[in-house]
């Protein structure tokens, strides 16, 4: 377990830290200046070499990365080795349908496992524990990245992957399963079901680590009463490493950002300008280590606050607040994420008008999605049986875009109120 838990990086000097992250970020440019050709030509347009980035000072003269990048460079435009050195992709949705492809080397893998495992240690968690994994397998990072992070640490790992509740609680007790990894939503689901059910004296759950979703304090607290555990965030994106970006220690008052591998600004989303630590603004991430897919400034559009403020637990990793919003118009569903320019898509696609409403919820402690369509005159004058073939109908082709199910309701036309400014096309009516 020491070796997850290094003093030598997560309780290095701030000083330390910077000079290891000069020397991979001056490594890291040439290794993307030469391998990766679509950045290069970005930093070409910039009117920058690597021979002007001589450290981590020198971060600012780089251009950023955004969604649209990715998009753009799809699928493998910003890949940084041949496709016979990559052993796993994940992937996430991209805005108009068009997907994030994410590669990973071999050594890609083994650090994000470390990343990972270091985040475990951190909550307390060692090779003596046996820990459930209901995040989603296969291209959702969460599933994997838990387990890779949980079976390097020696840990006994169930991957049940998400859903069949039934299943999950039978191997919760018969196993002795001491640390539940999922969504907060579906960890305080299972903690309703088990005191409904009355198993909660044969629950040895002791530790949660949740991510993927938004969460309030309050829904924490909820969660630790509940289940009788301590419950911890994690964060991550598809694009980095998937979780294991960042880690709560036992202090749970934000989340270290695993500094040797990850460098981390906040900036003005209108200006792009850099702001100080202790300012809240847009996310900025460069990965200082990854080589299948090594992406330099890139935007996470997530709002937050970065300190450097000393933490009780001892570490000196600079620490980020939870998420406190989008500087841009995604939404995350039940851990998806989710553009209103998808929904859109599919609704020109299928013949309907742009005016439309998103209604995010969260009913027993589970995201619900409701997309409230005007309908044209011509399908307004359709019998009623008609206009359920066609609801059914968008409800299957946004689960294909989306990956999750989304209620359809058609509304007469004009029904959706009209604004003079901006259309209000999310409503989201979460408490998070």
């Amino acid at each position: 377990m020491e070796k997850y838990y290094q003093k030598e990086t997560e309780c290095a000097p701030r000083g330390k830290l910077r000079e290891l992250q000069s020397e991979r970020l001056v490594s890291q440019v040439r290794y993307v200046w030469e391998h990766v050709p679509y950045y290069r030509e970005k930093m070409e347009q910039a009117g920058v070499s690597p021979a002007d980035i001589r450290g981590i000072e020198d971060i600012g003269k780089l251009p950023f990365l955004s969604k649209d990048d990715l998009r753009k460079s799809y699928p493998d435009g910003l890949r940084g080795v041949p496709a016979k050195d990559c052993v796993r992709i994940h992937s996430t949705s991209g805005t108009t349908g068009k997907r994030v492809v994410a590669y990973y080397t071999r050594e890609d893998i083994d650090l994000w496992d470390d990343c990972v495992a270091r985040a475990l240690v951190a909550a307390d968690i060692s090779e003596e524990d046996i820990v459930q994994v209901c995040y989603g397998y296969g291209l959702f990072t969460g599933g994997l990245g838990l387990h890779g992070g949980a079976e390097k640490l020696g840990c006994m790992v169930l991957p049940m992957s998400s859903g069949n509740t039934e299943r999950q609680l039978q191997f919760m007790q018969d196993l002795g399963s001491t640390v539940l990894c999922c969504t907060p939503s579906y960890a305080a689901y299972l903690a309703e079901v088990i005191n409904a059910t009355g198993v909660r004296n044969s629950i040895r759950l002791r530790r949660g680590i949740f991510g993927a979703e938004a969460w309030s304090e309050d829904m924490r607290h909820s969660i630790e009463r509940d289940l009788g555990i301590k419950a911890m965030d994690i964060y991550g994106l598809t694009e980095l490493s998937g979780p294991g970006v960042a880690y709560e220690c036992s202090a749970q008052s934000g989340m270290h950002i695993n500094e040797d591998h990850f460098y981390a600004e906040t900036i003005d989303p209108d200006t792009g300008e850099i702001l100080p630590n202790g300012s809240k603004g847009e996310l900025v991430i460069t990965s200082l280590t990854k080589k299948g897919f090594p992406l330099l400034r890139y935007r996470t559009r997530d709002i937050c606050i970065l300190s450097e403020e000393k933490c009780s637990c001892g570490r000196t990793f600079i620490k980020m607040s939870r998420p406190m919003g989008r500087s841009d118009d995604m939404l995350i569903v039940k851990g998806v994420n989710v553009f209103p320019s998808q929904i859109e898509t599919v609704l020109i696609q299928q013949g309907y008008s742009s005016n439309y409403q998103i209604v995010v919820d969260r009913v027993s402690n589970s995201d619900t999605l409701d997309v409230m369509v005007e309908m044209t005159q011509e399908n307004f004058s359709d019998s009623l049986g008609k206009i359920t073939a066609n609801e059914k109908s968008l409800v299957s082709e946004l689960k294909t875009m989306l990956g999750i199910h989304a209620n359809v309701h058609l509304v007469a036309p004009g029904t959706i109120t009209r604004s003079e400014g901006k259309a209000v096309r999310v409503i989201d009516k979460r408490k998070i």
